[in-house]
């Protein structure tokens, strides 16, 4: 668009390579993540001792 300031290449470049790494740091995290499993054992392995 006209009214806009032009942009160098390098801002651009710098802007869509911080982008590119936030994108895939979240898809990290959402996918590839998983927590320990033996925090999950120790967890379930307690037993519930209600007091009622």
């Amino acid at each position: 668009m006209p009214q806009m300031a032009p942009i160098n290449w390098m801002s651009m470049s710098i802007f869509f390579i911080v982008a590119l790494a936030i994108f895939s740091n979240m898809n990290y995290f959402i996918f590839k993540y998983q927590p320990s499993k033996t925090h999950a054992l120790q967890k379930k392995a307690t037993p519930n001792n209600w007091s009622w």
